[in-house]
């Protein structure tokens, strides 16, 4: 959890909920806290939760605990409860800049934009360089501008000055004839013929040139980084795993075949997958290896998405590039 950021539902895509916060506490909280955290990452969020609850009838001022059980709330898409818990803390630590965001997310789910604009005004006033309030706060300048747009054209259907700004607002934030609010518009791919409603990431990459040969590869490079992708999201397991170099490192010392199997729990049990990669960036190295940077955001069924920056280190196989190690970050 302290990895991550989220987004929540696909109808306020790229709204950034942020998990984790600088908070201060003593070595003993955190490292409850930070096993509580585990539990979440794990996909164990119903236990956190109780673990939590647990916590904060111990330490009932604990902001760091409070926070946490509004994204773990949030996380199982109990949006008033999480609402309540983000407000709580509002009140009691009222210049922290997080739960005003997450609360503008909140709003924003359900349409509540005023709300949601209010909340994130508050948290630029306590802390005027925070960048995601600023980010969330033109997106919701930009749906209620499209709603309004929406409003003038049923009013007059022959109000072309209208038309023409709607269809700018949707060009620029990728939402087609859909209500969706987006900071970039990411390409579409063609989707698996064996899964065709499946959504493909594919966004247009931002390539650093090495050299003349390394540049060469990063089209590949992309492409095998979009496959994967769209594999994950296919839940195309064979797929996914090829990706994978054979000298595979997983994180935090973990061995091989305990994160296979971890991995293969994880893609299994939702019904439904939407991986989605932005701002990718390629550094093709002499050689065979590389380097690729990008925002993920992962969405398993109806649940909140997960936002994340990713580092992906790469060899070439043969033809393949393959993954060789997998970095999350803030």
């Amino acid at each position: 959890m302290n990895n991550f950021i989220a987004s929540l539902t696909p109808s306020i895509a790229r709204f950034v909920l942020v998990a984790s916060a600088s908070f201060a506490f003593n070595i003993a909280s955190a490292d409850e806290l930070k096993d509580i955290s585990k539990l979440a990452d794990q996909g164990q969020t119903a236990v956190a939760l109780d673990r939590i609850n647990t916590f904060i009838a111990a330490n009932p001022k604990n902001a760091q605990a409070l926070f946490m059980k509004g994204v773990l709330l949030a996380e199982q898409g109990r949006r008033d409860e999480a609402i309540k818990s983000f407000t709580e803390v509002t009140e009691r630590f009222p210049n922290l800049p997080e739960p005003y965001n997450n609360l503008a997310v909140l709003y924003a789910d359900q349409g509540q934009f005023d709300k949601a604009r209010k909340a994130l005004e508050t948290a630029i006033k306590t802390h005027p360089s925070y960048a995601t309030a600023h980010e969330n706060l033109g997106d919701i300048y930009a749906r209620m501008a499209s709603e309004a747009y929406d409003k003038a054209l049923q009013l007059d259907t022959a109000n072309t000055r209208a038309q023409g700004k709607l269809s700018l607002i949707k060009d620029l934030f990728g939402t087609g004839n859909k209500t969706t609010i987006a900071a970039s518009a990411p390409a579409k791919a063609a989707s698996s013929p064996s899964t065709p409603s499946a959504a493909a990431p594919a966004p247009a990459a931002e390539v650093k040139k090495a050299s003349s040969p390394a540049s060469n590869n990063a089209d590949n490079i992309t492409a095998s980084i979009n496959s994967w992708a769209q594999a994950w999201s296919n839940k195309d397991l064979n797929k996914y795993f090829a990706s994978y170099a054979d000298d595979f490192k997983p994180a935090k010392g973990q061995n091989y075949k305990a994160w296979e199997k971890q991995r293969r729990e994880r893609i299994s049990a939702p019904s439904k997958i939407n991986v989605e990669l932005n701002n990718i960036a390629v550094v093709a190295n002499e050689g065979n290896t590389a380097k690729v940077r990008f925002k993920q955001s992962y969405q398993a069924d109806k649940r909140a998405p997960i936002r994340t920056s990713k580092t992906l280190l790469l060899k070439k196989s043969g033809d393949n590039w393959l993954i060789t190690e997998e970095i999350a970050s803030n």
